[in-house]
């Protein structure tokens, strides 16, 4: 698995040291940090999940204990990912050693790192670059029926759309789950971030899609909502992450739609837990049945790091005891 993953140890720790205060957490929060700032102080393939490294990490340790070291860290890591912006096609391009022209819906989650640098060093253009990645999201990777595409491709020289990309769905056309929940939960972010109604919009859109997908193939995601029936393959951390994304868009909706996202969200908890928690102090992983990709077998419904953070944010969500870390 990709060193990208890291920062959720990262998160783990802080959410629980905020919970208990117990300086174990703290020190395991920050030890992940240094050892990822070398990586970042030496650009070593650093990409555009840089927000998931540090958000985590460094911008979790600012936020709960104002440390002036995680501070410059955070916005060492977001001047990077803004620099990956693209203004032909207002995005920010994704990976290093593919083509310059290509976006990923997962960087959805990444923008909270820079309306984080904008809101505290009071400069526009971190937030400037986060609004036209999210809106280049919303027009070219959100489909009018709630579905998600993973990526797309533009001409990197005058931003003209090419195509969409397979990404780590099962096909161009098809909608893998966990886009759709970055989709869910970074739009949900945006409007946090924004108050800018078309990411609300967005996240409704994505999150009633991702609900009717549940109602009628059960309440364990697929990787991929559009792939075929056969062969069977979950996601649990594409459900585990939409839990999140329904909670956070359940504070910006009316009574009755709020009461609806937590129930959905509740429910995806609950059904994830019974049929895939695992309590082994002995095994790795609260959470089995993640996959990392539909065409990666090695992948397919192992226990996954992502899966065990946002099992653990949801839980602290529900009873109003998670910090804010997106």
């Amino acid at each position: 698995m990709d060193w990208w993953t890291n920062g959720f140890w990262g998160g783990i720790q802080w959410q629980l040291y905020a919970l208990t205060g117990d300086i174990v957490f703290r020190d395991r929060g920050i030890q992940v940090e240094r050892q990822l700032e070398e990586a970042l102080y030496l650009f070593r393939d650093i990409h555009h999940d840089v927000g998931f490294l540090f958000l985590p990490t460094a911008i979790a340790h600012y936020r709960i204990l104002e440390d002036e070291q995680a501070y410059f860290t955070g916005l060492h890591a977001a001047s990077l990912l803004a620099g990956r912006f693209n203004p032909a096609g207002d995005y920010l391009v994704a990976w290093n050693a593919h083509q310059p022209g290509w976006m990923l819906v997962d960087s959805m989650m990444n923008l909270p790192l820079l309306f984080w640098a904008s809101k505290e060093t009071k400069d526009p253009r971190f937030q400037l670059i986060a609004t036209k990645h999210a809106n280049t999201a919303l027009n070219y990777l959100v489909r009018e029926d709630g579905t998600v595409a993973n990526a797309a491709s533009f001409d990197p020289q005058t931003g003209h759309f090419i195509e969409h990309l397979r990404g780590q769905g099962y096909s161009r056309h098809s909608s893998w789950s966990r886009g759709m929940a970055w989709a869910l939960y970074g739009f949900s972010l945006s409007y946090r971030h924004t108050k800018e109604p078309r990411y609300l919009a967005g996240a409704k859109k994505v999150a009633d899609r991702f609900s009717a997908f549940l109602e009628t193939m059960g309440p364990i995601p697929p990787v991929d909502f559009l792939a075929p029936s056969e062969p069977s393959i979950v996601d649990t951390s594409a459900g585990l992450c939409a839990a999140c994304g329904l909670l956070e868009l359940s504070l910006w909706v009316s009574q009755n739609e709020r009461k609806k996202y937590e129930a959905i969200a509740i429910h995806l908890l609950q059904a994830i837990e019974a049929q895939y928690g695992n309590w082994q102090l002995q095994e790795d992983g609260i959470i089995q049945g993640g996959t990392e990709t539909y065409h990666r077998p090695a992948t397919h419904e192992v226990p996954l790091i992502y899966s065990d953070y946002f099992f653990i944010e949801a839980l602290l969500r529900i009873t109003k005891q998670a910090v804010h870390i997106w």
